[in-house]
């Protein structure tokens, strides 16, 4: 642990060079006392750190001194190799620690290079952040463990609950991989030889096997993922044509996403819109727009609208029990 603490203080004094006691305590989650100590160490050690008094002291290293700390650690690779992952899911993943310590090393590298004729790195200037908003979805077993069973590629034996039931079922499953989209969390596996896609929400737990998975002949998590990928947008068999005021397409983007097959040109300050939609009761989602929307074509559609909003408005017309 104080090896680890040791690299840590050096890889920060690397990166900014002179660091107050304070600061330094708190980033390594000790007392100014312990610093104080590891720089004796350091320095005893031959390190080119030392403590400066005063009012603008603090923890000094030699700006001629730049330490070969930069090389990456297999977990640190690893981490590095799922960078879409935002902090909640790497958090969830076991990979925290080890994402961190990535990250000092590449910024002491960083302050080591020669200055850039750009102050700005490509980081100050770009965040990722792939959870949705508004949501956040949990997973019912824990990620990390999964991915860890998922390394042995071997059968699983789940208990999982389809969106339509109200208890869960026994199912054995040839596990590909895990899928983070959107804020959520998927198990992509084969189910008796059919691919299927299962939100971790409804997985409430799972066993390895001793059998192997029995996967696909050339067939890997990103194949199999972007075959379901297509095949679940892909689920448009009904067109629905709606009419928008011109102010509320960027809304409908958002909402509707890819859902959205053709936008007209405007028309006295609204838009018609045709989206698709697995089957007429998908419709349900266009409530979403209120009194902003109104439903064109087909005569279903309009229809079951109609008795949604009549539903709605009957349930709201006396107070609530």
């Amino acid at each position: 642990m104080k090896a680890s603490r040791l690299l840590h203080l050096l890889l920060l004094l690397q990166t900014r060079q002179r660091l107050t006691t304070t600061e330094l305590a708190a980033r390594l989650e000790v007392s100014r006392r312990t610093v104080l100590r590891d720089v004796e160490a350091l320095s005893t050690a031959g390190v080119p750190v030392y403590a400066e008094r005063g009012r603008n002291g603090g923890i000094v290293l030699l700006p001629s001194a730049r330490l070969n700390a930069s090389h990456l650690e297999p977990p640190e690779l690893e981490a590095l190799s799922v960078a879409g992952l935002d902090s909640a899911q790497r958090e969830r993943m076991g990979l925290s620690a080890v994402w961190e310590s990535a990250e000092r090393k590449i910024a002491a590298r960083q302050a080591a290079a020669p200055e850039s004729p750009s102050p700005l790195r490509l980081a100050d200037l770009v965040l990722v952040d792939s959870a949705a908003w508004f949501a956040a979805p949990e997973a019912a077993v824990d990620v990390s463990d999964l991915a860890s069973a998922l390394r042995h590629c071997r059968r699983l034996r789940i208990q999982y609950r389809r969106s339509a039931e109200s208890h869960a079922s026994t199912r054995v499953v040839d596990p590909y991989g895990i899928v983070a989209k959107s804020g959520r969390w998927y198990l992509v596996a084969d189910d008796q030889g059919d691919s299927r896609l299962l939100a971790l929400e409804r997985l409430s737990a799972f066993e390895q096997l001793d059998a192997p998975a029995v996967l696909q002949a050339d067939e890997s998590l990103r194949t199999r993922w972007a075959a379901l990928k297509k095949r679940t947008e892909g689920q448009d068999r009904v067109s629905v044509t709606i009419r928008l005021p011109e102010n509320g397409l960027d809304l409908a983007r958002r909402i509707l996403g890819t859902r959205i097959h053709h936008v007209s040109a405007p028309e006295i300050g609204s838009r018609v819109v045709i989206v698709r939609y697995p089957e007429i009761e998908s419709v349900r989602q266009l409530l979403q727009f209120g009194d902003h929307i109104e439903v064109l074509a087909p005569e279903a559609a309009r229809t079951r609208i109609s008795q949604l909003a009549r539903d709605l408005a009957d349930r709201h017309s006396t107070p609530a029990a």
